[in-house]
C-alpha cells in the first residue's frame, strides 16, 4: 500500500494546478459544447442498437476486471520494474476512480434514458452535493480510469511501440463502449482527457524510481529492430 501510495499528494497536486488544471476545463467547456450543439442525444438515438449495447455493456464489464487484473499481475512479477508498473497502474485507477467520482458527487448528471422517450435528457445536471450519486454521470469512469492506467504504462515505457498500440486501443474499446451502453458520450470524451492527465502526472512521477530498479526488461523486438 506504500508503493501505491508513492508521491500521493504531489501527483494530486499536479493534476489540479497548471496546465493540468486547464486541460480540465476545457473537458468541462467541451461538454457544454456538445450538450448545447445536442451532439450528445444525436449519437444517444444513432446508436440505440441491439449489437452495440451487448457490445458496450460487455466493455462495462471489461473495463471493471480489466484494470484489477493487469495491476495485480504486475504487482505478482519478480521483475522490479513490472512492480513499479504494477504500483504506477494501480495508483493510476484507483485516482481515475476517485477524481472522476468527486466530478460526479458535484455535478449529479442524468444517465442515459433507460426506456424509448423522445424528450432530450442530455442536458440534465443536478449541481450540489450527491444529488445524483457517485457512480453514475459525468465524467466516464470506465473511460477515465482505462485511460489513467494505458496512459501511465505509456508515459512509463515510451520506447515500447506495440504497448503503446494495445493500451489506447483498449482504452478506446473500453470508452466507447460505455459511450453506448451507459454514458453520453461527451462523458466519454471528459474521461478520456481527465484519464490521460492523469496517467502522464502519474507516469512521470513513477519515471524517477523505474530508473533506479536494477533488472531489466525483456527487449521488444519491434524497438530493438531499428
Amino acid at each position: 500500500m506504500k508503493n501505491i501510495a508513492y508521491q500521493l499528494q504531489q501527483t494530486i497536486s499536479r493534476i489540479f494546478t497548471g496546465k493540468n488544471l486547464f486541460w480540465q476545463f476545457v473537458f468541462i467547456a467541451l461538454t457544454a459544447i456538445l450538450v448545447l450543439l445536442g451532439f450528445d442525444w444525436w449519437y444517444y438515438e444513432t446508436t440505440r442498437n441491439t449489437i452495440l449495447q451487448i457490445v458496450g455493456f460487455s466493455a462495462g464489464m471489461l473495463g471493471f476486471l480489466i484494470p484489477i487484473i493487469l495491476a495485480g499481475l504486475l504487482l505478482a512479477s519478480r521483475n522490479k520494474k513490472m512492480k513499479v508498473a504494477g504500483t504506477a497502474t494501480a495508483q493510476a485507477g484507483l485516482l481515475g476512480l476517485a477524481i472522476s467520482s468527486l466530478y460526479k458527487v458535484f455535478t449529479g448528471r442524468v444517465g442515459l434514458p433507460h426506456t424509448a422517450t423522445l424528450i432530450d435528457t442530455s442536458h440534465q445536471f443536478q449541481f450540489g452535493f450527491l444529488r445524483g450519486g457517485a457512480f453514475q454521470g459525468w465524467p466516464s469512469s470506465h473511460t477515465t480510469v482505462a485511460f489513467a492506467m494505458s496512459v501511465a504504462l505509456i508515459t512509463l515505457f515510451p520506447e515500447k511501440k506495440r504497448l503503446r498500440y494495445w493500451a489506447i486501443g483498449y482504452a478506446l474499446f473500453i470508452g466507447l463502449g460505455a459511450s453506448v451502453a451507459f454514458h453520453w458520450f461527451s462523458d466519454f470524451i471528459a474521461g478520456i482527457i481527465l484519464g490521460t492527465v492523469i496517467g502522464i502526472t502519474v507516469g512521470k512521477a513513477f519515471k524517477k524510481k523505474l530508473r533506479n530498479t536494477g533488472s531489466n526488461i525483456p527487449i521488444d523486438p519491434e524497438t530493438s529492430s531499428g
